[in-house]
């Protein structure tokens, strides 16, 4: 009886063995995991690369993050590859230009699930999770080990009939999803904030929590010095009329001086609030003991339109639309360069690359972003991009939203509008609110060519 049973867990030690060979072994496996980072992506909605304190803005409150700020790397020159919702919250997740994933609005994307950040995450043993706004049709909750979707309104009712402010439930399923999540895993959790967006078909737009009413009460919000008619003119004819539903919005929110302070008071108190949940979140990673093996990003969708050019919102290709914040606290980071910025020209098709470098997880070759981790992490620096190639659809019809496609670098910025084979020309260094179009002087003819012609080279490339 002894020799038979010594037997059997001999032949059990060496079938187990053998199934390490053929497959992962488990213990490996969870061994690796536990070794990895955690993720807190903490990506807000419609904030411009200035709707923060320490980027220079001298009346948003956002102390939080100015601290984060104070802990990472800030990126001064981060972009989005197209400026709307859905679209850009496709490619964070994809890696990927909207010419390649498909979504060319609110809709699932084409990539398949296991090439994307979150299906390769899940996939490697990461308990993942995602809170807030996802907007790209219905989440795929199976897909997620924890998922709360929802987006649209500032207040929203809960099942006893009570009603929380988006922001305040943004942050009470956060905590929900960091107090409750096994030991045994590795996270990664995106707090996908619906604010500072608008409800765009409510009357007064920007609605924040009471207890913010205070802030900005005795504050004068200045007034972008090409927030005027004059500007609204030398826009193209398609898009200065009244028609567009850029200038339309710019109604709903602007188009007085009364409005235009209400409005944006408000903006501010849903950024600031915002703000808050960021440092009640960091703070429980700390509580936790967390903070110092978690990869923490904040970053935004797209930029907004604070009645620059006449508009508001945001899908065209000025600066105000496509320039966004980036932060990145990674513990692997040398203290010397925490702190500090960067003025190199990231996008938001690099963080899914960056997120599963970081963690050592390889991309798949569908995504196109690039890891940004060296740029921070190495003493010499790589070779890097110095233009890319922006992308928005045209949206109901060419009167309502038409397309728009450019090529971007720091000092110059070729736009061209498809639907209407229109070009524009601007000298961002010395005209760095675009209001001075040079397509039409012979002067700059050499550039707009060069410019053209790589335009389309990179267009191509997108796909």
């Amino acid at each position: 009886m002894f020799k038979l049973t010594h037997f059997s867990l001999l032949l059990c030690f060496f079938t187990a063995l053998v199934n390490c060979d053929l497959q992962p072994c488990d213990a490996d496996e969870g061994t690796k995991a536990l070794n990895q980072m955690n993720i807190l992506l903490l990506y807000a909605d419609d904030w411009r690369h200035d709707t923060l304190g320490v980027a220079g803005n001298p009346i948003v409150k956002t102390p939080n993050l100015d601290q984060l700020a104070r802990q990472s790397v800030r990126f001064t020159h981060n972009y989005v590859t197209t400026a709307i919702c859905g679209v850009s919250r496709a490619s964070l997740f994809t890696g990927q230009w909207m010419s390649r994933h498909g979504n060319r609005s609110f809709k699932p994307w084409d990539t398949a699930w296991d090439e994307t950040l979150p299906g390769l995450l899940r996939e490697n043993g990461y308990f993942v999770g995602h809170v807030g706004k996802w907007h790209n049709g219905r989440i795929p909750a199976d897909r997620f080990d924890f998922a709360r979707a929802y987006s649209g309104t500032h207040w929203i009712e809960e099942d006893d009939g009570s009603k929380i402010h988006v922001t305040q439930k943004n942050e009470n399923d956060a905590m929900e999803f960091l107090r409750t999540r096994p030991d045994n895993k590795p996270f990664c959790l995106t707090v996908a904030f619906f604010a500072t967006h608008a409800e765009d078909h409510n009357p007064l737009q920007f609605l924040p929590q009471p207890e913010s009413m205070d802030l900005y009460e005795d504050v004068t919000i200045p007034v972008p010095v090409n927030a005027t008619q004059e500007s609204f003119e030398r826009l193209p004819e398609f898009v200065g009329n009244e028609k567009n539903e850029g200038r339309n919005r710019w109604h709903w929110r602007f188009d007085t001086p009364e409005k235009y302070q209400t409005m944006m008071k408000n903006y501010y108190r849903l950024a600031t609030e915002v703000d808050s949940t960021c440092g009640r979140l960091i703070g429980e990673l700390e509580k936790q003991g967390t903070l110092d093996n978690t990869l923490v990003i904040f970053t935004t969708d797209n930029g907004y339109y604070h009645a620059e050019h006449g508009l508001a919102d945001k899908w065209y290709p000025h600066e105000e639309s496509i320039r966004v914040p980036l932060i990145i606290r990674d513990p692997r980071m040398a203290a010397s360069k925490r702190g500090s910025t960067n003025d190199d020209m990231t996008l938001n098709v690099d963080l899914a690359p960056t997120i599963l470098s970081a963690v050592g997880i390889e991309s798949p070759e569908t995504m196109q972003g690039s890891d940004i981790g060296p740029l921070y992490l190495s003493d010499e620096k790589p070779a890097w991009r110095d233009e890319f190639f922006y992308e928005h659809p045209m949206l109901k019809s060419t009167e309502f939203i038409p397309a728009s496609e450019a090529l971007v670098r720091k000092n110059w910025k070729y736009m061209y509008w498809p639907e209407f084979d229109r070009e524009q020309l601007f000298d961002l260094k010395n005209d760095p609110i675009e209001e001075q179009d040079l397509v039409s002087n012979p002067e700059y003819a050499v550039k707009l060519s060069e410019m053209r012609k790589r335009f389309w080279q990179l267009k191509e490339k997108a796909r």
